[in-house]
């Protein structure tokens, strides 16, 4: 019993150190696989990729430390996610990237010629660095839609009289809106992990992140902004009633193509800064008076230097005269004697029935043209004569004669109720004339004429002829004057 039980006993203990050997040695191939299995891979097929990091035609051996130090380098870099207007970079080495090497290796080696296998299956890291930066950024940056909105300063007095021109033009200030935009930060994440998924091959590792607007807003409407803030200038006007001058006032405006390419250059919800400036109106103070034309004529001049620098004195005269309500005109007392220390030279007069020549000829040419403003404009004619002769400038019966000399005057009266103003002037080879002032009429004139004659004279009659403005339907044809000019000159 004593032997066997030795004997037993030793048995057993061989069993277990044979079993303890076989654990050891399957311990020892395992811990040696990895080895051995890198001893067995002679090459990585060609032109296989992991991450971006080319493996293709490395042993088992060389692959492994590609990926050590493409992994090395990988941790030395930063992600930079490109949002509008603002980079965000964050230290890779913040995200804790770890790397399946093994799998790497192993799944590159299993690989066809040519793959191009991502990192998805081997990458870990820590994404909340990312995830709380892209929620960063889309707190301060996400918008919700505004449309533009403006503001004015304090608008100065602009009224005639009590307008201050040294006072700044206020300035206008237009805020453009903001669009409806949001920064998906789920789709976000996504390209952040599909650039690490690549990341091995080196270079800058930047991810572009748009985000679009889901809704613009509206574009300023200058033209609407400026028809409510920019106050127009106002004409001075007449009341009808009072015959009183009503003040007119001066207006804000903005240079409208400056305003356009500022507000182009703008960003959305930027405040932009107008300089608004004064317009005057076009009638102001006593020009009131003078913006309807009462009564037009024009007259042809000859070639003569002498006679044209007479009408060109005239008119110098002449022009920007006004003659109150009531007040009576006289060409005489307005030009003056026609003398040389006064400019006038010598040209073709008549006289009598004679031709001669004198100090301011061709001023009959004058007064004739003004005496038919005078006639369309409907006023009183005090004193008027014809030429001696016959004159070819203007119809038999219209002309008006003038002399220093000999008192031949050319008068009329204001019988309006307000100022008028004589315009003349020398242009195109014409003598123009326009007697400017209020229109009260209802009608409007035109002149005809009548002529006849004997052996000696030519007669004319003149006859004024007024038409209801609305209807054209004339309303009365009245003499004006009768006039006679001698056939032949002495």
């Amino acid at each position: 019993m004593g032997n066997r039980s030795v004997a037993e006993k030793s048995e057993k203990k061989g069993r277990v150190l044979v079993w303890l050997v076989v654990l050891a040695a399957v311990a020892l191939i395992c811990l040696a696989a990895p080895v051995v299995y890198e001893t067995f891979i002679v090459k990585i097929p060609a032109e296989v990729s992991i991450g971006g990091l080319p493996l293709g035609d490395l042993s088992g051996r060389d692959a492994r430390l590609a990926i050590q130090n493409a992994q090395k380098t990988l941790l030395t870099k930063e992600l930079t996610l490109a949002l509008p207007d603002e980079k965000v970079t964050i230290p890779l080495e913040n995200l804790s990237l770890d790397l399946d090497r093994r799998a790497m290796r192993r799944d590159a080696a299993k690989a066809e010629t040519g793959s191009s296998l991502s990192l998805e299956a081997y990458l870990q890291y820590n994404a909340d660095p990312v995830y709380q930066a892209l929620t960063a950024w889309s707190q301060e940056h996400d918008s919700v839609l505004t449309q533009p909105t403006w503001t004015c300063g304090e608008m100065p007095e602009l009224e005639e009289g009590s307008f201050d021109p040294d006072v700044p033009c206020p300035e206008l200030a237009v805020t453009l809106g903001t669009p409806e935009r949001h920064l998906d930060v789920a789709g976000a994440m996504d390209k952040v992990a599909g650039a690490l998924h690549m990341a091995l091959g080196g270079g800058d590792l930047t991810v572009t992140l748009e985000v679009p607007a889901s809704e613009e807003p509206q574009k300023p409407n200058l033209e609407e902004i400026c028809a409510e803030a920019c106050p127009e200038p106002q004409d001075a006007s007449l009341d009808m009633q009072t015959y009183e001058p009503i003040p007119g006032a001066y207006g804000c405006s903005i240079d409208m193509a400056e305003a356009e390419k500022q507000i182009a250059e703008a960003q959305y919800g930027e405040t932009v800064t107008l300089p608004m400036h004064y317009v005057e109106p076009e009638i102001l103070k006593d020009g009131v008076y003078f913006r309807d034309e009462l009564g037009v004529c024009e007259t042809k001049h000859n070639d003569d230097e002498n006679r044209n620098t007479n009408l060109r004195l005239i008119c110098e005269e002449l022009n920007g005269h006004v003659i109150q309500p009531g007040e009576e005109f006289s060409f005489n007392d307005v030009v003056g004697e026609r003398s040389p220390e006064r400019g006038y030279k010598p040209a073709t007069v008549f006289s009598g029935d004679h031709i001669a020549k004198d100090y301011g000829g061709g001023a009959c040419q004058t007064s004739s043209t003004l005496y038919n403003c005078a006639l369309l404009a409907d006023l009183e004619i005090t004193d008027r004569r014809c030429h001696g002769a016959i004159v070819t400038y203007l119809p038999l019966g219209l002309d008006a004669t003038v002399n220093w000399a000999t008192n031949t005057d050319f008068k009329f009266r204001n019988s309006s109720h307000f100022p008028i103003q004589i315009e003349a002037k020398m242009e195109d080879g014409y003598v123009k004339m326009k007697i400017l002032g209020t229109d009260e009429k209802d009608y409007y004139v035109k002149m005809e004429t009548n002529q006849w004659d004997d052996a000696e004279y030519v007669y004319a009659t003149s006859y004024k002829c007024k038409y209801d403005k609305e209807t054209d339907e004339q309303i009365s044809r009245d003499l004006e004057a009768r006039s006679s000019y001698i056939k032949e000159l002495g």
